[in-house]
């Protein structure tokens, strides 16, 4: 189906043609009734299927001119990229309206976001934390919210934010639509949905159909970190088509190793972003991958769901992500708009079952490639990587017991000599104490 088939204005309609899109995607046509309806809803599907445009677009199309300065719109996100991302959306699909649009996230000054709500707003979008801080200081009124989104909220809830949805939810207008989206549907989502939304209809868009099947994707068996190093250093190199690349490392540690170890060969073709680098250094790396400036971009899995960056060629998973779904968002990051992905995972044979599950969720053979013979195979290996001895009941030596003669074996000559100076000492005390009876007088 096309944008022109949905009940969208002429407004709507020129911002979609001037961005180039034609066709909706399946999440979008499922949700754009159901929004309009004004029943709570519950989109379930992965990264990379237009979630943002799904609930953005009906929004948009219900929400009429307004001198009121309260918010009407609220969007709850768990990233600070995300929010930058889905401001950025809100801004490209009202180039012919007037709507006000504010984002807030913690890590940057909160007067200037204050300021700007305070001017009048008509959408916000927000992360939790930075939201509350704002509706506490009563700089922030909610009272006329009449959409409200949650998105990404299974990233949330593993984000450690339940606390603050469920204090948001609370001071919330009770009249008011709900919408949530989330790649799955965990026991702690649905105790939010059973608590907080009336009666949802729940739509669904499973992996078939998804940029998953853009993807062409590919593995190799590496032995430890080093190796990775190596093999990620020589496809950079020898492969010309690698020219936007995101690869994902599984923690920060890793990820600032990784870097520094590439840096001296790519130098300013390689940039590094996750939660522990300033919010201005994050938002300026990403946008120097998005305009061509960086080549090469490391990152984390808490980052993965808050970029969107188009025309990335290749992403590489330098390390496998234990939950499967992680792996759906990072891949998800190429393919997009209809343009054909390259995926590349680094397999250890400790990562080996979380591939076999991520195969299986995708119900696909991933195709292994073999390594080539010029990388290095190195034997160094990172602490991490060095078994722990508690983890282990076999890490000692096994011991030979062929030759034991058993707990109580007869003594060998040397060690059967006996110790009589303490006999010698009780004889001589006892030969004391019987003289001095002797030589007490009678009565």
């Amino acid at each position: 189906m096309s944008f022109s088939e949905l009940n969208l204005n002429s407004s709507l309609r020129n911002a979609l043609a001037d961005l180039e899109y034609i066709e909706a995607t399946p999440i979008q046509i499922k949700a754009f009734p159901v929004v309009m309806s004004g029943r709570d809803m519950i989109g379930i599907a992965q990264t990379g299927t237009g979630k943002t445009f799904a609930y953005l677009l009906p929004i948009l199309r219900q929400l009429t001119f307004s001198k009121d300065n309260k918010p009407r719109a609220l969007i709850i996100v768990p990233t600070r990229e995300l929010v930058v991302q889905v401001v950025e959306e809100v801004e490209k699909l009202t180039k012919y309206m007037t709507v006000r649009v504010v984002g807030a996230y913690g890590g940057t000054n909160i007067k200037t976001q204050k300021a700007a709500i305070q001017a009048g707003v008509d959408i916000v979008v927000a992360t939790p934390g930075r939201l509350l801080d704002l509706a506490l200081t009563k700089v922030l009124r909610l009272s006329n919210v009449k959409k409200f989104v949650i998105d990404e909220v299974d990233e949330m809830l593993n984000l450690g934010f339940r606390t603050q949805l469920n204090t948001i939810l609370d001071v919330l207008p009770n009249r008011k639509q709900s919408l949530l989206f989330s790649a799955t549907m965990t026991d702690e989502v649905e105790k939010l949905i059973a608590d907080f939304f009336i009666n949802p209809l729940k739509i669904e868009v499973d992996l078939r159909g998804t940029p998953v099947e853009q993807i062409n994707q590919a593995y190799y068996k590496v032995p430890n970190f080093f190796t990775k190093k190596n093999l990620l250093h020589h496809l950079l190199l020898e492969d010309e088509t690698l020219s936007k690349v995101l690869v994902f490392v599984s923690t920060k540690s890793l990820a600032d190793r990784l870097y520094e170890l590439l840096l001296p060969d790519f130098g300013e073709q390689i940039g590094i972003i996750h939660s522990n680098k300033s919010q201005n250094f994050r938002i300026n790396t990403v946008k120097a991958l998005h305009d061509g400036t960086l080549r090469i971009l490391i990152a984390t899995d808490i980052i993965a769901r808050g970029l969107d960056i188009s025309n990335v060629s290749h992403v590489i998973n330098f390390d496998v992500p234990e939950v499967p779904e992680h792996y759906i968002h990072r891949v998800g990051r190429t393919g997009r708009a209809d343009k054909k992905g390259e995926a590349i995972s680094f397999v250890t044979e400790n990562e080996t079952a979380y591939f076999d599950a991520i195969e299986g969720l995708m119900n696909l053979d991933v195709h292994l490639i073999e390594f080539p013979q010029n990388v290095e195979i190195s034997t160094e290996v990172i602490p991490e990587e060095i078994p722990k001895m508690g983890g282990d009941k076999n890490y000692l030596p096994k011991v030979n017991m062929s030759k034991s003669q058993g707990a109580f074996h007869e003594k060998k000559a040397k060690n059967m000599k006996v110790n009589l100076a303490h006999l010698k000492r009780k004889a001589r005390a006892d030969e004391k104490k019987k003289a001095k009876r002797k030589k007490k007088p009678r009565k």
